[in-house]
């Protein structure tokens, strides 16, 4: 028997990376997994991998009524939500003096208000206000990166929000944690570095202690750990699984 036998989880932005990881391992443990994305043709994708125990719903989280339609798809399909593994997320660079208001609010819309909704109006879905909400973060919101500033001071946010929803949850049985990830070669990062990705994975290797660049399957192994019973006791965190890198 897997370790989430029976449970229902959300992964959003599941069709790649460490959403798609961390879906294909909730599954392969038992449980039954809703995972999101922007564009139906990867949503389709991410599904046929998959393979089982999944469905797919398209969406863009920083849209509200497409978060309504996710949250109805799960209550009309299995009746509560177990495990939400908010991921969904982006990031462009701008260094400052080039900052416009679009690249503001495309950043903050989805990584701070697309997280925020995400977790609101799942709240219900929770049988029982028992349950486990993992944010994903990044090591972005603690250290400084040239070029970064709106995306780290995003990340920051999602890690102080818990700090507040760990009070406001306080009596439940529902743990609210953030998993930032370091450096973690995904699809994200060929489309954010283009050409200069090779360089830039090969410098994280020389500033990482573990002198090596994360997986997806690190981080999904994190994420199992906070949606466990094994992490019972384990809230309002915020999670480094960066090889050492915020660390110093």
């Amino acid at each position: 028997m897997g370790k989430f036998e029976g449970k229902v989880a959300v992964v959003t932005g599941g069709t790649s990376g460490i959403g798609l990881q961390a879906a294909q391992q909730f599954v392969n443990e038992g449980a039954y997994v809703f995972i999101t994305g922007r564009r139906q043709s990867e949503l389709d994708s991410a599904v046929k991998l998959i393979g089982k125990n999944v469905t797919g719903v398209q969406g863009d989280i920083s849209n509200l009524a497409d978060l309504d339609h996710l949250y109805e798809v799960v209550k009309k399909e299995k009746g509560h939500l177990d495990i939400l593994f908010a991921n969904a997320g982006l990031g462009s660079m701008l260094p400052l003096g080039e900052i416009t208001e679009e690249h503001y609010y495309k950043t903050f819309d989805v990584n701070v208000k697309g997280t925020i909704f995400t977790v609101q109006k799942a709240l219900s879905l929770f049988p029982d206000k028992v349950g486990s909400i993992i944010l994903t973060g990044s090591t972005a919101g603690s250290i400084g990166d040239p070029a970064f500033s709106v995306y780290g001071a995003s990340k920051a946010a999602v890690r102080q929000l818990i700090r507040s929803w760990i009070l406001d949850l306080k009596g439940t049985g529902i743990r609210i944690n953030v998993l930032s990830p370091g450096f973690v070669h995904t699809p994200a990062y060929d489309e954010l570095f283009g050409e200069a990705k090779n360089h830039v994975l090969e410098h994280a290797k020389t500033i990482t202690p573990l002198g090596r660049v994360g997986t997806v399957e690190d981080i999904a192994n994190a994420v199992m750990f906070l949606a466990s019973n094994d992490s019972s006791y384990v809230n309002g965190i915020e999670l480094f699984v960066d090889g050492g890198t915020a660390q110093i």
